[in-house]
């Protein structure tokens, strides 16, 4: 944080010199698949500074979001990133345009969206999912999985 915030006297009074929003956990759910599982990415609530109200965010307003399938407590792999927000030439069709890339259009669908891939649970028996909002605010969220 900037030593602005400590002197009430000398912080600056624009919403453009505000240093940061607090933002609560996503919500997702966890689902069992036969011997895979599924996560779904409902949304999430942030606290706002200008109102001071809590504010809910739908999945339409989620940038990206990134599930790893393991997690092991210290850094997140992300096995399966997705841009829910992106347009035709952005996220996976950008990159795969980039790269000159042969890709699998259905797949690249999938990965615009809220819910995962099926994925078999790693040996730390947790899942993590990062979300990167509309903003450009990160919020990350652990689950254990009981199997």
């Amino acid at each position: 944080m900037n030593t602005d915030l400590l002197t009430n006297d000398l912080k600056k009074k624009r919403s453009s010199s505000e240093s940061f929003w607090l933002m609560g956990q996503p919500d997702v759910e966890v689902k069992k698949q036969g011997e895979k599982y599924v996560v779904q990415v409902n949304g999430f609530d942030y606290y706002n500074t200008k109102t001071g109200e809590i504010e809910s965010g739908d999945s339409s307003k989620i940038a990206m979001w990134e599930l790893d399938t393991d997690y092991d407590g210290r850094s997140l792999y992300p096995r399966q990133v997705f841009f829910p927000m992106a347009g035709k030439d952005e996220g996976w069709d950008r990159l795969a345009k980039n790269v000159k890339a042969v890709i699998d259009e259905d797949l690249i669908e999938q990965y615009k969206g809220n819910k995962s891939i099926p994925f078999k649970l790693g040996k730390n028996g947790r899942i993590a999912v990062k979300i990167i909002d509309d903003r450009g605010i990160e919020s990350l969220k652990i689950v254990e999985v009981k199997e």
